[in-house]
């Protein structure tokens, strides 16, 4: 019988939800597919207005929080305004998002989800990682916090009067 640990290469631990089993190298499918936006209608509607606030949320998650999601939505609105290739940014992070996650597909399916769709495929990529439990309005560092929540040192009363 094998033991669920970390250590274990056939379990992928997810944020928030329990271990799954998986197969060494197996890809894993997205939770929903590339055209179900409107099952998370609120981010749907936010993507298709503002798709720089939801890039840059998905971006800071898939970072670990090395990048802010203000900085990256920033980054994504310049290039779209200089170029109008943001796309090409997305689909860079949609690749390291699928790597990390073992998700399956590939670059060209990637670079050709957002370069046909950027919308859905933003919206796909939010709904996958709010579907691994992150909550998608706390950032990277609360979500960390809501995970593992500090200790908190018992207030001590002030110090010595005369």
């Amino acid at each position: 019988m094998a033991i669920d640990t970390p250590a274990n290469p056939t379990h992928e631990s997810q944020v928030g939800n329990s271990p799954r089993q998986v197969q060494p190298g197996a890809k894993v499918p997205w939770s929903t597919g590339l055209c179900d936006c409107f099952s998370d209608v609120p981010n749907c509607c936010m993507t298709c207005w503002c798709p720089c606030v939801t890039f840059g949320r998905i971006a800071e998650i898939v970072d670990s929080g090395s990048s802010t999601c203000a900085s990256n939505g920033a980054l994504y609105t310049l290039i779209n305004f200089i170029s109008g290739c943001a796309w090409l940014r997305s689909c860079v992070n949609r690749s390291k998002m699928r790597k990390q996650y073992k998700l399956e597909g590939n670059a060209c399916k990637d670079c050709l989800a957002h370069f046909c769709c950027e919308t859905c495929a933003l919206c796909q990529e939010y709904r996958e990682l709010k579907n691994r439990g992150f909550d998608m309005t706390l950032g990277w560092d609360g979500n960390m916090q809501k995970q593992c929540p500090a200790t908190t040192v018992p207030a001590v009363e002030g110090g010595m009067y005369r």
